[in-house]
């Protein structure tokens, strides 16, 4: 009998019907990947297994997991569970994890919750579990603080609170949205590292990536529309792709849109030997405070309706570098100039130089106001306009932009919270676009989307950018990304510029070795299709 079997599982919320007759299998040892697009269910089934549901929630079937039915299991039973025998790994880390608590703390409290063991044992046990996950106590002491670290050193936290008390069953929820192609492939060899190393646990592992499954996964689960549409082995799935929707992800997967070439000789943004320099704490009370150099003498040119990309790791400068020209960040050394027009952190940005510059940041849900409905988020831009639409008209701009990015006009009177991670970034994407800019810095734009609303977007900006000849900087760990939507790209490591040039070029020949690295850890569909 398998570790946890999944038969019929229905599922309503209120009056809506989530998931029908789902049926799925995870086996001890090894890891199945769920594969579907937001709103398929795929994070419903995984919460089903520990009956981690909202209000109003009627599930129905069985959910067998080490041979007991969680869906008749009462909460004090399910909260025994939880933890001990079931981990959870969810999709972003510093939401999952409490600010205010070091990362030795919150691994130990999910041994102490369980009662396994003193709080001298269960520090042990958390130091030596943050040395399983690549947090070696040299470089991460117990007492560090969540916002002292990394994306993916949060999320090597994540899992550690997760596996502290080897569980059977690990249930890992879109672990590697918005990493960079590196850490990604690190925190996917380390999910699957820990299941060979345990031998008897078993991963339920939940993406909308079949790039990042593939080299995982032994089993694949396609979901949509709450059900499951078809599964098998990776190696059948990939050979054998039966279902239409199963054969429209992978091509929406390697999708690349038709561009034009727009790129005007006028340059919009400039920066030239720019250099941002960070204080780091004081070793000694009279000793001058040593500094961090973010930024180390970048230059480059954005011209009129060319996109460029930058990539690199996390850490490597590159939010540091969109914060400075977006006049956020002060700099040491070097000028940053849109439009001719000198961008001045500290100062009053000029309004028609905010006109003509929007972001869409990285984290959608921290860039808005929960308060808000979307109607007022999206629309905010408006008030850089002399003659910004009002009434009816301002109503229908709104509706526009919103259909744009693949979203409804219903979804105006909604607030953020009710949106999926994905849907979150369409409605920023859709911000950004609605004054029609010259600049968008794109910051992982793209990162949190499904596949085939990934390619919508992405044709939608290079229409954009034909039809407006919008310039795009457009910064991203997803390498096939870049390829499909850049003209030019940088590569950024530890605050320099290693290397830049056409697209193209790059990707066929790259020189540096650090671009070299980079490509070869990012994931190879095509590959794979063959």
């Amino acid at each position: 009998m398998s570790l946890l079997e999944i038969s019929g599982l229905n599922l309503k919320i209120g009056a809506a019907d989530i998931l029908h007759n789902v049926s799925l299998a995870v086996e001890a040892g090894q890891v199945t990947a769920v594969i579907g697009e937001s709103g398929s269910g795929k994070s419903m089934t995984a919460y089903c297994v520990n009956q981690l549901l909202p209000r109003g929630a009627a599930a129905g079937g069985q959910v067998l997991f080490d041979r007991q039915n969680m869906l008749a299991l009462d909460e004090a039973s399910l909260c025994q569970m939880r933890g001990r025998d079931i981990g959870m790994v969810f999709q972003e880390p510093m939401t999952a994890l409490n600010p205010v608590q070091t990362i030795g703390a919150q691994v130990a409290e999910t041994v102490l919750i369980h009662g396994e063991a003193s709080k001298a044992e269960a520090k042990a046990i958390a130091r030596d579990t943050l040395n399983r996950v690549g947090l070696p106590e040299d470089q991460f002491p117990l007492s560090r603080y969540p916002h002292e670290l990394s994306g993916g050193q949060r999320q090597r936290v994540v899992i550690a609170m997760a596996i502290a008390l080897r569980p059977k069953l690990l249930i890992a929820d879109e672990p590697t949205t918005a990493l960079d192609v590196t850490t990604q492939a690190q925190i996917l060899e380390l999910l699957k590292r820990l299941v060979r190393e345990e031998g008897d646990m078993g991963l339920l592992l939940i993406s909308h990536d079949l790039g990042v499954v593939a080299d995982v996964a032994d089993r694949i689960v396609i979901m949509r529309k709450g059900e499951v549409v078809e599964q098998g082995t990776t190696a059948e799935i990939f050979a054998h792709m039966k279902h239409p929707y199963t054969k429209a992800l992978f091509e929406a997967s390697s999708h690349a849109p038709e561009r034009g070439d727009n790129a005007e000789e006028v340059s919009i943004l400039e920066v030239a030997d720019l250099v941002r320099d960070y204080a780091l704490p004081k070793k000694s009370l009279f000793g001058k405070a040593p500094k961090f150099r973010a930024v180390d003498g970048v230059s480059f040119t954005l011209k009129k309706g060319e996109s460029l990309g930058l990539v690199g790791e996390s850490g490597c400068g590159k939010s540091t570098l969109t914060r400075a020209i977006l006049g956020l960040e002060a700099v040491q050394g070097g000028s940053i100039t849109i439009n001719g027009e000198q961008v001045r952190a500290g100062h009053t940005v000029p309004r028609n130089l905010r006109r003509n510059m929007q972001v869409v940041f990285q984290d959608p849900y921290g860039s808005f106001n929960p308060r808000h409905k979307v109607s007022r988020l999206v629309a905010e831009p408006f008030h850089l306009l002399d003659d910004a639409p009002k009434g009816e008209n301002r109503r229908l701009a709104i509706a526009e932009a919103l259909m744009a990015v693949g979203m409804h006009s219903s979804d105006a009177d909604k607030y953020i919270h009710e949106f999926s991670g994905g849907q979150r970034q369409r409605i920023a994407i859709a911000r950004a676009l609605i004054i029609n800019p010259e600049l968008i810095i794109l910051d992982e734009a793209v990162s949190a989307l499904d596949v085939s609303i990934r390619a919508q977007i992405l044709d939608l900006l290079a229409e954009l950018s034909d039809r407006l000849g919008l310039s795009y900087l457009f910064i991203s760990h997803d390498l096939s990304v870049v390829r499909a939507i850049t003209d030019r790209v940088m590569v950024m490591k530890s605050g320099e510029i290693v290397e830049e040039g056409l697209t193209e070029a790059i990707f066929r020949n790259p020189a540096h070795p650090y671009t070299r690295a980079l490509l070869e850890a990012a994931p190879k569909l095509e590959e794979m299709l063959q």
